[in-house]
């Protein structure tokens, strides 16, 4: 899809932001208008040539709402960018204009008993921080929580380390207010709470750009960590079922690799028996002893473990898991690619069972737990041996026929990834707040359909 902005003169531009800060090198604008799309051979394709025109930084509210006023005025497509680690293009401009960098939007405002306000440009791993200094710690992060803001995390994520316990960024009370900056012709803020959140939450910075989140806590724990090594990928996989069903153990991370995606690990490979299939878990120290009672149930062999403390400095294995398991297997075989599927809540696990069964090496089954309302699945990020986009999109229309519903990460358009439907909810707040669709265009295929109506 080729989207061309109306034309607009971009020193006139630079001179109404003057004073903010402005990037306008070319290679520069061309690092900070990209994503880990990479991951997608598919996306490769479609995006690698897209750039802005320059890079705004903005550094308060204030600013922001500047931005946006010039940017309305001059009819200027703007693109908001949190530190870019998403992997679907989300913050990659279609029609080149500004991008609007909030990563030095960094403040943590307040932290209270199970809550804190922070800016967009805030890391995960910052606020983790701040917030464990006081008995708690942010509910869930990406695998890339030492580097992502929280504003591209709720922007453009939907779970991760500590869904298995808390459930999806989707689940209501995981998000507690936003403060927005509007597109309209006299840009403002507006504050949404309670479900209101939901119509900016993971729509992409289609509309509505954030300035302020307020997002819940939970008690902060010592995480001990573990590999479990199984003979067996099956045992393995009914043994991540059944730690995330166990309600009385206290764990953060359920990640189960099938061999042999356990080899790309150079770092752990000292610590693994060749051939395993592994869970690498995350347990509070306090339920150590009642894991090792499952481990022992399922024949399982803990091949690595460190306590939180130790855990603490080096690796850590939330770096090998959700989406960066995917990142050390391409970091060895650059041709690799990777799925996301949600598998049916079924605890003798038939359908994973069949496609693991069914497509052998090509694609290696790699499960993180999670929890949706109320009940534990096992979410694929399965790594696939690319080989044309043809086959993949085979592999997709497999799952999908076999009631394993495929979250397709080769799309850049919103609708076609997760939800597969037009979210109404996005679509009506996108009317109001950026009626004239400056917002990320070209990623909200409701929108673009409505253009041509």
């Amino acid at each position: 899809m080729t989207l061309t902005a109306a034309p607009y003169d971009l020193s006139l531009v630079m001179a109404e932001l003057q004073g903010l800060e402005m990037i306008t090198d070319p290679a520069q604008v061309a690092k900070l208008s990209q994503d880990y799309y990479t991951y997608s051979p598919v996306l490769v394709e479609a995006l690698s040539a897209k750039r802005a025109d320059m890079v705004v930084r903005a550094l308060s509210e204030a600013e922001v709402l500047r931005v946006a006023q010039v940017c309305v005025k001059h009819k200027v497509p703007l693109t908001v960018r949190g530190a870019g680690t998403g992997n679907y293009g989300q913050c990659v401009p279609l029609a080149g204009g500004v991008i609007l960098d909030l990563a030095g939007m960094q403040q943590v405002k307040w932290i209270k008993p199970g809550m804190a306000c922070v800016e967009p440009g805030a890391k995960l791993a910052a606020i983790d921080k701040q917030a464990r200094e006081t008995g708690w710690e942010i509910r869930m992060a990406p695998s890339t929580y030492r580097k992502a803001t929280i504003g591209g995390f709720i922007g453009g994520g939907s779970g991760g380390i500590g869904s298995v316990t808390y459930g999806l960024l989707g689940d209501r009370g995981n998000i507690l207010a936003l403060r927005v900056v509007t597109m309209e012709d006299e840009p403002r803020v507006v504050e949404l709470r309670g479900d209101d959140v939901y119509k900016v939450a993971h729509a992409w910075g289609t509309n509505g750009i954030m300035t302020e989140l307020e997002i819940p806590l939970g008690p902060a724990y010592a995480w001990a960590e573990a590999i479990v090594a199984f003979p067996d990928f099956m045992t393995s996989a009914r043994f991540g079922q059944a730690l995330s069903d166990s309600d009385g153990i206290i764990k953060k991370l359920v990640c189960i690799c099938a061999a042999p995606i356990s080899d790309y690990f150079a770092a752990l490979k000292n610590y693994i028996p060749g051939g395993s299939h592994v869970a690498l878990v995350l347990v509070a120290e306090c339920s150590q002893e009642p894991f090792g009672e499952l481990v022992k149930e399922f024949g399982g062999n803990i091949c690595y473990e460190k306590t939180a403390q130790e855990a603490s400095k080096g690796i850590t294995l939330v770096e090998y898991s959700w989406n960066h398991t995917t990142l050390h297997a391409r970091s060895v075989d650059p041709t690799l690619t990777y799925l996301q599927t949600i598998f049916p809540s079924d605890r003798e696990l038939k359908t994973v069972e069949q496609m693991y069964h069914h497509f052998g090496d090509e694609v290696m089954m790699h499960l993180e737990f999670l929890r949706m309302g109320g009940r534990v699945y096992p979410a694929g990020l399965q790594i696939v041996r690319y080989t044309t986009a043809e086959r993949l999109q085979e592999i997709m229309d497999y799952h999908d026929a076999h009631e394993a519903l495929i979250f397709n990460p080769h799309t850049y358009i919103l609708e076609e990834g997760g939800r597969k439907t037009v979210d109404i909810k996005h679509l009506n707040f996108k009317q109001m707040m950026d009626p004239h669709g400056l917002l990320n265009p070209g990623k909200m295929r409701a929108w673009l359909e409505r253009q041509n109506h």
